[in-house]
């Protein structure tokens, strides 16, 4: 069996009641790992603990700490760690990203993440067409 590290991301995203994030979901269904934060504060305490992350993934409409300023502290800890923010509604923009989604788009979301790591992507790749082809006998 092939061994592999999966990336792993920090989605940053606000929390609504009864329902886990649906960034979360479409970024394990790429069988990529995530660890959540629900606000600003919680992702700035979880990214001291975990600062190895593949990149980070930041809903720009936080109300607790502003986009800009919590996307400066995370490069002042983590200079080269990936920024990916996706707008929201009035959104007035966050300089210190690496990358912007204007809105929620799953698959431009996924194409920006396996840029970041394209040889994990290549290998979690292979590994699921092994699997198929496992059903398949």
């Amino acid at each position: 069996m092939l061994f592999m590290i999966r990336p792993c991301f920090l989605v940053i995203d606000r929390e609504f009641p009864g329902s886990i994030s649906t960034r979360k979901l479409v970024i394990e269904t790429a069988k990529f790992n995530v660890i959540t934060a629900y606000s600003g504060q919680e992702a700035l305490d979880v990214f001291t603990r975990f600062p190895a992350v593949s990149g980070i993934v930041l809903d720009g409409g936080l109300d607790d700490v502003p986009c800009g300023e919590l996307a400066a502290k995370i490069k002042q800890l983590q200079p080269k760690v990936p920024i990916i923010v996706i707008a929201a509604p009035g959104f007035d923009g966050c300089p210190q990203a690496d990358y912007q989604l204007e809105s929620f788009d799953p698959a431009k979301l996924l194409e920006i993440l396996r840029s970041i790591k394209p040889e994990a992507a290549a290998q979690i790749e292979k590994r699921n067409e092994e699997l198929s082809r496992e059903k398949l006998v």
